[in-house]
């Protein structure tokens, strides 16, 4: 059973939460998800800038 995500620097941008976490080869990750219900938004990436880019710029296709 894989080990759950475990997020740490976590800030919400609009609906978009952005986090960082490690992942299981222990290098540093950063990943940007969408809360609003059915919109399934989420990404993974290596610098926290580019996931913060990615929340700003996100719009819900579900309204």
């Amino acid at each position: 059973m894989p080990r759950p995500i475990r997020l740490r620097n976590v800030m919400r941008i609009g609906p978009v939460q952005v986090g960082t976490y490690f992942d299981n080869r222990g290098r540093e990750k950063h990943t940007a998800a969408c809360t609003a219900p059915r919109c399934g938004f989420s990404a993974d990436y290596d610098s926290r800038p580019a996931a913060e880019i990615a929340a700003r710029t996100h719009r819900c296709t579900v309204r």
